[in-house]
């Protein structure tokens, strides 16, 4: 087989995101190795300068009055997915408070670290997190420069956390909620829980959005059952590891779907809410991940194919390797 790069071995690297020399370089599977980390060190140096500079803007914005503080973190995010090698698709429209005049919490699916990203990089919002990122060096910093809120995912504490989340909802704020509760592998969507869905009780509730994001993309061709697990973080994975395997590759995407918005009030209690936004995201997840055109119909129908990017995305995966 020599030293070179074999059709076979290149197929099987390009399958994982890899980034390979050119057909007809003198470069061997070695070599491509520390090119491929030489590229992941650049990406790692920027993101550090590029978070630490964002960390001194934010901090200013948060002493200052205005929405700078809002609108800077989504600057942040797409940014930071750019220089990671991540393409986000958006399908669908914002809801905005503007538009009916009541504030917006958006549900979504849960699989990575890099959901902050993705979601974060499109909408003009914070999010939801459990206690234990409070924890974590430096992600830590970045949450409370993005003004997270936090929670414990306890029951004795559920009622006073649903208080607190409200309190930031009245004060202008909108809010991103997970609730699966935890991450997954990225091959399904977990039960909702109904108690995040506190928050969407009592005569005056915020509107709802639910949000759909499947990672679809690697080295530019659409990922399947073997590569997806790539992006997910989730178990006793080390958040470190996870980011260099990461930046390692190329050809990332990702797909958030913005459906349309529910109004609380037309559900009859908080379980059926959660059912019909749990049935919409895992519907259109499974689509994606089938790469299956998605529209964004109303909560409760199947999705439609009506989107004529995922048309032209609906490429086969090449997962044939040996």
């Amino acid at each position: 087989m020599g030293k070179g790069w074999s059709g076979h071995r290149r197929a099987a690297a390009n399958a994982r995101g890899y980034v390979l020399p050119p057909v007809g370089l003198p470069i061997g599977p070695v070599a491509a190795v520390w090119l491929r980390k030489l590229r992941a060190f650049d990406a790692a140096i920027l993101i550090v300068f590029w978070t630490l500079f964002s960390m001194v803007i934010q901090g200013g914005l948060l002493l200052l009055p205005g929405r700078g503080k809002v609108v800077f973190p989504r600057v942040f995010w797409g940014v930071f997915a750019t220089l990671i090698g991540l393409h986000v698709r958006l399908v669908g429209k914002r809801l905005t408070r503007g538009s009916t005049g009541r504030p917006v919490v958006f549900i979504a699916n849960h699989t990575s670290w890099l959901d902050i990203a993705v979601i974060g990089g499109k909408l003009e919002t914070c999010f939801v997190s459990k206690d234990a990122v409070r924890d974590w060096p430096g992600v830590n910093l970045v949450a409370k420069l993005g003004r997270t809120a936090y929670v414990s995912r306890q029951r004795a504490n559920t009622g006073r956390e649903v208080d607190v989340i409200r309190q930031r909802l009245d004060a202008g704020d909108n809010l991103v909620l997970f609730p699966e509760g935890t991450t997954d592998d990225g091959s399904r969507v977990l039960p909702f829980r109904s108690s995040f869905l506190s928050v969407a009780e009592g005569d005056d509730p915020p509107m709802i959005q639910p949000v759909t994001v499947v990672y679809d993309r690697l080295a530019g061709l659409p990922a399947g059952r073997f590569n997806r697990p790539l992006f997910a973080y989730y178990g006793d994975m080390n958040i470190g590891r996870h980011f260099w395997r990461l930046v390692q590759c190329h050809g990332l995407g990702a797909t958030l779907v913005l459906h349309d918005p529910v109004d609380p009030r037309d559900f009859a209690d908080r379980k059926a809410l959660t059912r019909a936004l749990e049935t919409t995201i895992a519907d259109c997840a499974s689509a994606l991940r089938q790469n299956r055109p998605v529209g964004t119909d109303p909560v409760g129908t199947d999705p439609v194919g009506t989107n004529e990017d995922s048309m032209a995305d609906a490429l086969s995966c090449k997962e044939n390797l040996t």
